[in-house]
């Protein structure tokens, strides 16, 4: 029995922000075969004054100007509700973005909303909408679309038929706590730096110790957060 495609709604005051990205590549492909679809809801479409405006000063004082409550209302409430729904709010505020969160989404919801913030933010009132708030690092950005976009691509990715071969994403940085393993392709020699002997050797067994060393060594040296984690993990699981 083949899935329902993963219904994205985008609330969004540019959406031809999302163009070029979601016509091309693999989320174009997930697009075309009904993997995923993707909707996107303009929250200036619901202002009900003549200039549509859509944010407002900070009570309070303060720089810059929020989103109003009103517009983002009505745009998420205007949008059917599937079974297993995710309203996500894009903020530096939320949890950030990692593989598990991404896998969670591409196996557990059917639908996930998606609010892009702008100028300083939106008002609190808002997160009475939200499920999750999502961040894609400690930085601020100009919008929520660049998060937004980055959420997209991640989970789409995950679902199936989206990459032609599904072992691939096992292989990847992050799906066993360790980022990737060195990769090389012919020719066997470049301006005289060589593909490791070991990887020409056809000793399977010897190529998945080697690539398992690699992946530690890496994890060690550049993300000793990880290499910490998958420690205290692997000493979990061995009891």
């Amino acid at each position: 029995m083949s899935r329902s495609p993963l219904r994205f709604d985008i609330i969004t005051l540019f959406p031809d922000f999302f163009t070029s990205s979601l016509q091309s590549g693999l989320m174009g492909k997930a697009i075309a075969n009904q993997i995923a679809e993707v909707h996107f809801t303009n929250p200036r479409d619901f202002t009900t004054d003549k200039h549509r405006k859509v944010d407002d000063e900070p009570y309070g004082g303060g720089v810059g100007m929020l989103l109003k409550p009103e517009p983002i209302f009505a745009a998420v409430e205007s949008l059917p509700v599937l079974p297993r729904r995710e309203v996500v709010l894009m903020t530096p505020q939320g949890e950030p973005m990692t593989q598990p969160l991404f896998q969670y989404m591409a196996e557990e919801d059917d639908q996930i909303v998606v609010i892009c913030g702008h100028y300083e933010g939106v008002d609190e009132r808002v997160l009475q909408l939200v499920t999750r708030e999502v961040s894609l690092g400690d930085f601020v950005l100009t919008c929520g679309e660049i998060p937004a976009l980055a959420l997209l691509n991640g989970v789409m990715r995950l679902r199936p038929g989206t990459v032609g071969k599904a072992e691939s994403l096992k292989l990847e940085s992050f799906e066993d706590g360790l980022l990737d393993y060195p990769q090389y392709t012919r020719p066997a020699e470049f301006r005289g730096m060589e593909v490791p002997a070991v990887l020409r050797s056809g000793n399977h067994e010897a190529i998945a110790r080697w690539r398992k060393d690699q992946q530690i060594e890496r994890t060690h040296q550049r993300r000793p957060d990880l290499w910490e984690r998958w420690q205290q993990q692997s000493a979990d699981a061995d009891g």
